[in-house]
């Protein structure tokens, strides 16, 4: 089906139904959350019938950038691989004889892939599209908490353009808006007029914080449709300062860049040094990890200032704005127009 891994999910899932009373846990309790990636998988066992019942909680950080393929595209796909593998016939033994570098070096790079593997609508791991699945309210309804950071597209930038081959220079400010995005060289003027260079203090900038805003008012999107059937808890991670540890430094700031939020909610470190996050940022690991936990717990954050989004209200909602050392409601509306969604929403059909 191409879902292999969404299916290991769910065995894992099964077995933690199975076994977890043996460890003092409760299957009846079960919370799964994941980050990027693992975000988008969330969404996926969200929308997928065969993992109905198998947890009562969700959590999404950065995954509301989802993307699926069909069953045709997926199995394209895999005659890619396999080919480039050397393994025409396509037979499990030779794709079992590749080694891991040949696997690797032909899957693509994880940020800068020439082969995109999504969640595939195979009709029976996913009946439908992940967004449809949202909006339809034909998920398994569970209360959710999902967010994102607020410089999104920054991670990406420096990864794509600054550390690969320098920063973006004006005259190409066009071209790198139509692959980042990725959209038509012939319609990239227009998200330019949008974000004119004249309003950044550089080309890095003015694209990231393009990228940035449409994953946010994505997100946005995202909430306003679990919260008509779910209780949903929406927030933006915004500390500017949040220590980046994934890459090197930048031409530009990171600011709170795709997967800064990781770092707050637990011990990323895995022996390597990193910068410490000073006082007021632990207060708020302090507040994000209570909010989680308590979350796990019950299917509330534990703390009264933060609502659950109701899509319904005149200013469109309420949101957390996780901010050192004290997170602080923010009206969606605040929320849309910092991120431009008049003029995203329109695109993403919200």
């Amino acid at each position: 089906s191409g879902n292999y891994g969404l299916l290991d999910q769910q065995f894992a899932l099964q077995w933690v139904a199975r076994n977890i009373a043996a460890f003092g846990g409760d299957a009846r309790q079960v919370t799964i959350f994941g980050q990027s990636a693992g975000g988008v998988s969330v969404y996926a066992q969200l929308a997928s019938p065969l993992a109905e019942g198998l947890f009562q909680r969700a959590i999404v950080q950065s995954g509301a950038i989802f993307q699926n393929t069909t069953l045709a595209t997926a199995e394209g796909q895999g005659v890619a691989l396999a080919t480039a593998l050397g393994c025409d016939d396509q037979s499990a033994a030779c794709l079992r004889a590749a080694s891991v570098e040949a696997i690797l070096a032909n899957q693509g790079a994880p940020i800068a892939s020439t082969l995109d593997w999504y969640p595939v609508v195979d009709g029976r791991v996913l009946q439908q599209d992940l967004q449809t699945a949202l909006k339809s309210g034909l998920f398994n309804r569970v209360p959710v908490i999902e967010g994102s950071t607020h410089d999104e597209g920054r991670l990406y930038l420096a990864a794509l353009f600054d550390l690969a081959g320098g920063p973006i220079t004006a005259d190409r400010y066009e071209d790198a808006i139509s692959s980042f995005l990725p959209v038509p060289l012939a319609v990239a003027p227009y998200f330019a007029a949008r974000y004119p260079l004249a309003k950044y203090p550089s080309p890095d900038l003015a694209l990231g914080t393009m990228e940035s805003d449409l994953e946010a008012c994505v997100t946005r999107a995202t909430s306003r449709s679990l919260s008509s059937f779910v209780p949903t808890y929406a927030y933006e991670f915004a500390d500017e300062n949040a220590p980046e540890v994934l890459l090197p430094p930048a031409s530009f700031p990171y600011g709170a860049a795709h997967g800064t939020d990781v770092q707050y909610i637990f011990d990323v470190t895995s022996g390597v040094p990193e910068p410490p996050l000073d006082p007021s940022q632990r207060a708020l690991s302090r507040a994000m990890i209570r909010y989680w936990t308590s979350f796990a717990r019950s299917g509330v954050p534990s703390d009264a200032d933060w609502p659950a989004y109701q899509a319904s209200d005149v200013q469109g909602g309420t949101l957390l704005s996780l901010v050192p050392p004290s997170p602080r409601q923010e009206p969606s509306s605040s929320f849309a127009a910092d991120h431009q969604c008049d003029f995203w929403d329109p695109l993403l059909g919200s």
